[in-house]
């Protein structure tokens, strides 16, 4: 049996044996639909009883068309622009402590116990609830970016940008976004070249794709030494394997020797895709030019990124954040650290000096391949990872391990296997948060 140790990270939540009053010694049952019922809804209705004359202004602008079109997207991409960032952060801690609240509550209904139990220690919580950490970059902070194609309010159908309206509506537009506050400067020169390039093919975007039309989204990542991938996705439709070639051979003519040369992208990649999302698997992403692969360095180590790997999208705040995880996840070397739904793998590979072992599970196996190189690259001999589904991985892991170590989990919430049957095996979850300056929407913690 493995040590239970309930570690909620970030906010500041434990429960370790006699520290809450309805501690058992083992943890609750916390399920995936358990945390989703907690969390549902506790951030929008915090913005809401804190600040209800933005409420009404947002609906008073789905009514108005007096509002410029760039700030009805930014009050949708990032919701808090409008405060000050000290301002964001209260908010955000009202969310967190809304959230801390509601499990408190539910741990009382399983363990059956009334509010005369234990007093409350702070903020009317019966657990220390710290401060949120601010990031140390607020602004232009995201290292990658999504971009649709899509009509612009001008029916201009080559228009490349965000979303803005609902497909149930049917008032979607794209609206380029460089005025938002959380896209750095390169995002959005890509993107506007992408729109220039677009304007002048042959070939029509695919808007929909019952519609016709092939060019698709964008997607633009850049690290801090300003190295720049940019990956085009394209619905070949009906057109022949030559066909296709011509088209990858004028995107690639366009960003190296045309107006689009001017962005510098150090890789370009081209997938082809008839699905809305298309694995590596499902369909090799194609380097028309360049680095395969772009790096990192982060705390110490240097991490390799595939196209569609998942990396943490504000890396100075990601920094952060894993230096706090090591600090608190109370792993030492006679832990088992479990880093699932890895990535790159880089919160296992940080920790690992700590612990005994470290294994990382991931489902793109781009990304596994990554963290292998990463672990190879840094020397990190402890570390291994898998590529597969966590809810198959995670208890073949655990019946193999002999030894009675403390283990340790680690995952950004809500994971698919962290059900009952699936995720929840007696090991120590450490569920981790980061917020992002202006309310926007990254890998939220608790």
């Amino acid at each position: 049996m493995h040590n239970p140790r309930l570690f909620l990270s970030r906010a500041g939540f434990f429960s370790k044996p006699g520290l809450l009053p309805w501690d058992t010694g083992r943890p609750p049952d916390l399920s995936q639909s358990l945390l989703g019922r907690a969390y549902k809804g506790s951030f929008t209705s915090v913005i809401a009883k804190k600040h209800p004359s933005r409420q009404k202004y947002q609906k008073k602008q789905r009514h108005c068309r007096d509002d410029s079109w760039q700030e009805r997207l930014a009050d949708v991409v990032t919701p808090l622009w409008r405060l000050s960032y000290e301002a964001q952060l209260k908010v955000k801690f009202e969310a967190q402590k809304k959230l801390l609240q509601s499990l408190e509550s539910h741990l009382k209904v399983l363990h059956g116990v009334s509010d005369t139990v234990a007093a409350h220690q702070s903020e009317g919580l019966r657990c220390l609830l710290h401060p949120i950490i601010p990031s140390p970059t607020t602004t232009g902070y995201r290292n990658k970016s999504t971009f649709s194609v899509y009509r612009s309010p001008d029916g201009n159908p080559k228009t490349v940008g965000y979303y803005l309206g609902t497909w149930k509506d049917g008032n979607v537009v794209c609206l380029p976004c460089n005025h938002l506050k959380n896209i750095p400067e390169k995002h959005s020169q890509v993107a506007q070249y992408y729109e220039v390039f677009l304007r002048q093919s042959s070939v029509e975007p695919c808007l929909l794709f019952h519609e016709g039309g092939h060019w698709r989204e964008l997607v633009v990542r850049t690290n801090r030494q300003g190295h720049t991938m940019a990956i085009v996705t394209f619905h070949p439709q009906g057109l022949s394997e030559e066909e296709v070639c011509v088209q990858k051979v004028t995107l690639k003519d366009f960003f190296t020797k045309g107006p689009g040369a001017i962005c510098e992208l150090t890789s370009l990649y081209f997938q082809e895709s008839t699905m809305t999302r298309c694995s590596h698997q499902q369909s090799p992403y194609q380097l028309l030019f360049g680095e395969p692969h772009i790096f990192e360095d982060l705390l110490g180590l240097k991490i390799r990124i595939s196209p569609d790997a998942f990396f943490q999208i504000n890396t100075a705040g990601a920094e952060m954040l894993y230096r706090i995880i090591g600090e608190l996840s109370g792993v030492n070397s006679e832990s088992l650290l479990l880093d699932i739904c890895c990535g790159t793998g880089v919160i296992g590979l940080s920790v690992a000096q700590r612990a005994s072992q470290v294994h990382g599970i991931e489902l793109v196996e781009q990304a596994v391949e990554d963290a292998r190189w990463t672990a190879a690259f840094n020397g990190v001999t402890n570390c291994e990872f898998h590529a597969g589904r966590a809810e198959t991985i995670l208890p073949q892991l655990l019946k193999s391990q002999k030894d009675e170590k403390l283990t340790v989990a680690v995952v950004n919430p809500a994971r698919a296997g962290l059900r009952k049957d699936g995720g929840h095996l007696g090991c120590s979850p450490c569920i981790t948060e980061w917020c992002e300056p202006f309310g926007t929407a990254g890998p939220s913690t608790l």
